[in-house]
C-alpha cells in the first residue's frame, strides 16, 4: 500500500470519523494532517488519533495532501478553497462532506485551476452530537455516500480517491447534481426543518407548556432527535439549497392542509387511508433500503 497524504479541513464529526477510519484502516501507511476551529478541538483530534498532526497553519495542512477532505459547513467552503489554492500541490484531490451540492460545484469551478481535481462527495451519516469528541471509526460504515457523476473528473483521479474512501465500508452511489440536492431535500433537509417545527410547536404552547414538558416520551424524542443537531451546518444547508427545499417545504403544506381538513370535518376514512398509506409506504421502503445499506 502506497503512502498517501491526506487532510483534513475541519476535523469534527465527520471529519474525525474519516480520520480515526482510515488510521484504523491503513496505520502508518496514510498520514493525516487537520485543521480544527479551536487549540481545545486540534489536540483532542491527535489525541484521539483521527489525525496524525493539527495545526492553523494552512501551508502545514495542506502542503503535502494528495488528497484535501472538506468538511466544514457548507458557506464556509468556498472561503477555505480561496484561503488553501496557494498551498496545494499540482493534481491534490479535493472532495467534500456538503450536504448541498449544486451551490459548492458551480462556485467552485469558477476559482479551481486546471492541475487541482474536486470530486463532490455526501456521506449520508450524522449524529444530532457534533465536534470530533462525537467521532467514530463505525460512522461511515453500511451508509449511503454519494459521489456526484462528472465527466470532467479524469477517471485516474476518481479512482485514486476511490481507493482511499472505499476504505470507510460505506456504500457508494453516484447523481447528478440536481438529483441530488432534490433527493438530500425530501430526505435529510426537510425532516430537519421539521423536527424542529415540532419543538418549536412545544415552545408555542404557553400555558400547557409545564403539562406538555411532563408527558414526553419515546415518541416526541424520537421524531425531534435530530433538533439537537448543529444549528450552523443547517443554516448554511438551507441558503445552499433554497429551491428544493421550499419546493417540498410547500408540498409538505399541502399535505398537512389536507389533512388538517379531514380532521377538521371529522373525515375518519380519509385520516385512516393517509396513515395506512404512509406506514404501507415506509415500511415497503425501509424493507428495500435495508437490503441495500444500513438505515440505522
Amino acid at each position: 500500500m502506497s503512502m498517501t497524504n491526506l487532510a483534513i479541513i475541519g476535523v469534527g464529526l465527520i471529519g474525525g470519523s474519516l480520520g480515526l477510519c482510515l488510521k484504523d484502516k491503513r496505520g502508518d501507511a496514510i498520514r493525516i494532517t487537520g485543521l480544527c476551529r479551536t487549540e481545545e478541538s486540534m489536540r483532542r483530534a491527535v489525541e484521539m488519533g483521527a489525525v496524525d498532526a493539527a495545526s492553523a497553519d494552512l501551508a502545514f495542512v495542506v502542503g503535502d495532501a494528495d488528497i484535501v477532505f472538506l468538511s466544514p459547513p457548507v458557506l464556509q467552503i468556498v472561503p477555505m478553497v480561496r484561503r488553501i489554492l496557494p498551498f496545494l500541490k499540482d493534481g491534490a484531490i479535493l472532495t467534500d462532506a456538503g450536504s448541498t451540492k449544486g451551490f459548492l460545484c458551480e462556485e467552485l469551478k469558477k476559482i479551481l485551476p486546471p492541475n487541482i481535481y474536486y470530486v463532490a462527495g455526501h456521506p449520508m451519516t450524522g449524529r444530532e452530537q457534533s465536534g470530533v469528541a462525537a467521532a467514530t471509526k463505525e460512522l461511515f460504515r453500511g451508509k449511503a455516500y454519494v459521489i456526484i457523476d462528472d465527466p470532467a473528473v479524469p477517471q485516474a483521479v476518481m479512482e485514486r480517491l476511490m481507493n482511499v474512501l472505499h476504505d470507510t465500508d460505506a456504500n457508494f452511489t453516484t447523481l447528478d447534481l440536481a438529483r441530488h440536492d432534490r433527493c438530500a431535500a425530501v430526505i435529510s433537509h426537510v425532516p430537519h426543518l421539521a423536527a424542529a417545527a415540532l419543538v418549536t410547536l412545544l415552545n408555542r404552547s404557553g400555558d400547557d407548556l409545564d403539562s406538555c414538558l411532563k408527558l414526553i416520551g419515546g415518541g416526541f424524542k424520537d421524531t425531534t432527535r435530530i433538533a439537537s443537531s448543529n444549528a450552523d451546518m443547517w443554516a448554511d444547508i438551507c441558503m445552499t439549497n433554497r429551491r428544493p427545499i421550499v419546493d417540498a417545504l410547500h408540498e409538505m403544506r399541502a399535505i398537512l392542509g389536507t389533512v388538517a381538513d379531514a380532521v377538521e370535518t371529522g373525515d375518519r376514512a380519509a385520516i385512516y387511508d393517509y396513515f395506512t398509506a404512509s406506514k404501507k409506504r415506509r415500511d415497503g421502503i425501509l424493507h428495500d433500503a435495508e437490503q441495500k445499506f444500513d438505515t440505522n
